[in-house]
């Protein structure tokens, strides 16, 4: 590519499909002469056509390092198979800034003291304890994981 303003060369190397998370796992190295950087926006669907995936949710873009002078940038990229996959395995704060999943709102204080009420409870009991000062969605995902927990614990006593 020529050297305009808009000219961004994408390479990736270290290319791995990790079969147990269903993705692709890369580095990204991107050339970017005469701009500051490049928007993790672009480089998704940069991606996405390189890699001919559908779905711009299933890419994630992250850790992206500017070399020293600038020009040329490093990074790390994950294409997931299916949104499912990328919601099962991405931690939450990946999902967050996708715009996937909610932040829940509370107080420092609050989380403070539910972390110490965890400690003082063992068992499937922490997750009920935190349902109940979550609220809404939260509460009925945890509240629905110790469910099967419980059924689980059931059918291996018997």
């Amino acid at each position: 590519m020529s050297a305009d303003a808009g000219a961004v060369t994408i390479r990736t190397r270290k290319v791995m499909a990790n079969r147990l998370l269903n993705r692709k796992q890369m580095i990204i190295d991107v050339s970017h002469p005469n701009r500051a950087n490049v928007p993790k926006n672009e480089l998704k669907t940069a991606l996405c056509k390189q890699y001919k995936v559908n779905d711009e949710k299933t890419v994630y873009v992250f850790g992206m390092r500017t070399a020293f002078g600038g020009q040329k940038s490093t990074g790390f990229a994950l294409i997931y198979d299916t949104l499912e996959d990328a919601l099962d395995a991405e931690p939450k704060y990946r999902l967050i800034r996708a715009g996937l999943k909610k932040k829940v709102q509370t107080s420092r204080k609050q989380r403070r003291e539910l972390k110490n009420k965890k400690k003082k409870i063992r068992g499937i009991k922490k997750n009920k304890t935190g349902a109940a000062s979550q609220g809404g969605q939260a509460a009925a995902a945890a509240a629905k994981a110790a469910d099967k927990a419980a059924a689980t614990d059931d059918k291996k006593k018997d």
